[in-house]
């Protein structure tokens, strides 16, 4: 089931994307030099589940460089990008994954990557998790725990601790502050924009755009909108959130308000149902959907089909449907993660941050994961702070330090 990478013009366009992306990605080079000083991850098996392209393949290759045997999947059929697969393969990373695999190849493919039996997982959604924990697949001794970077997979994680289902720990890398202040906020605000705009070429400036969800990636796609000209609604359901998104310069209203005004709609909940048959019948003409949370469930493309008298292909990656009323509306990418299954995912230097995270917590688990407890632990500070510092250093930013007296006036320390 591991790809082979046999087509040399599909490897060598793999290699392009990924010495490309390298090339903007200090802070994961700094890492993968203090792994392999530290040698934590040597001798170690690390299992991945996580969005197939460039960016990605350099988190796995400097994983693999620092001596760790790495099986990578992918995290939504749509993103896995073959070319990267195909050069991955190659470099010595197993690689269990193609474009467009279907749902049971989807979890034949988390399966297989699981069958190296980890000693930690990375997951992106939290499929890994699933299965290890209901179905007790890939699970051996020597495990010891993962990290999870998405706000979906995080919320999964915690309802599973409610529930007293998670018996390992996982590091909760998506709520770190070089993360979603980050990833979040500027990744997805540029990326989903990228990707909808490369997509359907239609104008922004002057239209308005209705972002269901304003967490950090909700205030980027926000943000972004405004800045390309849009008027912007938020639909929300935390009253803290909604009094954020007003005190911002939003418009806030229900959906069922919101959807007769709407010319682009982008889901970010993490919720499921967000927008379905009780608002496709208030959807105006040539309405256009997208979904920016991780799961394909935001927007209830099931439905949708069932409810249009006809649908079609309109453009790559845009499926129109005729509604009974006889307007039309589109939908993006499937209802997936539009900015990675539309588009290249978010800015290099954004996922320098978030990977240089992730490796370092591996570090971490691989070096104490064992003392942890079960459950969701936060990202340690020192981690925060190390990628924060180099992250400056890249830019060449400097700041101030405390002097001793304000260290010991603020933090009580002599």
């Amino acid at each position: 089931m591991s790809i082979i990478a046999s087509n040399p013009e599909l490897r060598q366009s793999g290699f392009e994307k990924i010495t490309w992306a390298r090339d903007h990605m200090p802070l994961l080079d700094a890492v993968g030099a203090r792994l392999k000083e530290s040698r934590a991850v040597k001798g170690k098996t690390i299992a991945m589940s996580i969005h197939l392209e460039a960016k990605t393949a350099n988190l796995a290759l400097t994983l693999h460089r620092a001596g760790a045997s790495v099986f990578a999947t992918g995290s939504n059929p749509l993103s896995t990008q073959d070319d990267v697969c195909a050069a991955l393969a190659s470099e010595g990373v197993e690689v269990f994954a193609r474009h467009g695999a279907s749902a049971e190849e989807y979890t034949a493919h988390l399966k297989a990557a699981l069958s190296s039996y980890p000693d930690i997982i990375i997951d992106d959604g939290g499929d890994l998790v699933e299965l290890i924990e209901d179905h007790g697949i890939g699970r051996a001794d020597r495990f010891i725990g993962g990290c999870e970077e998405t706000t979906t997979g995080v919320l999964r994680l915690k309802a599973r601790t409610r529930q007293d289902r998670l018996s390992f720990p996982m590091y909760n890398v998506n709520d770190a502050m070089c993360k979603h202040l980050f990833d979040n906020r500027y990744g997805t605000g540029q990326s989903v924009w990228d990707a909808i705009l490369r997509t359907t070429n239609l104008n922004v400036a002057g239209s308005v755009v209705v972002v269901a969800g304003y967490g950090w990636c909700g205030k980027g796609v926000s943000m972004r909108a405004k800045g390309l000209g849009a008027r912007v609604i938020v639909t929300e359901v935390d009253p803290v959130a909604a009094i954020e998104a007003v005190m911002d310069g939003f418009t806030v209203m229900p959906m069922a308000q919101a959807a007769p005004q709407g010319d682009f709609f982008i889901t970010v909940t993490g919720c499921r149902d967000v927008i379905g048959p009780r608002v496709f019948s208030l959807l105006k003409d040539g309405a256009v959907l997208a979904n920016a949370g991780h799961f394909d469930v935001e927007v209830e493309a099931r439905l949708l089909r069932e409810s249009a008298v006809r649908s079609w292909k309109a453009r790559e990656n845009i499926e129109g449907f005729e509604m009974p009323s006889g307007k039309k509306h589109y939908l993006l990418a499937e209802g997936r993660l539009v900015n990675l299954a539309a588009g290249n995912g978010h800015p290099v230097e954004i996922m320098d941050m978030s990977f240089a995270l992730q490796a370092l917590c591996v570090e971490s688990l691989a070096q104490c994961g064992r003392g942890l407890t079960a459950g969701v632990h936060p990202v340690p500070a020192e981690i925060d702070r190390w990628v924060a510092l180099r992250k400056l250093k890249s830019l060449g930013v400097d700041i101030d330090e405390w002097t001793d007296e304000q260290r010991q006036y603020v933090m009580g320390e002599s």
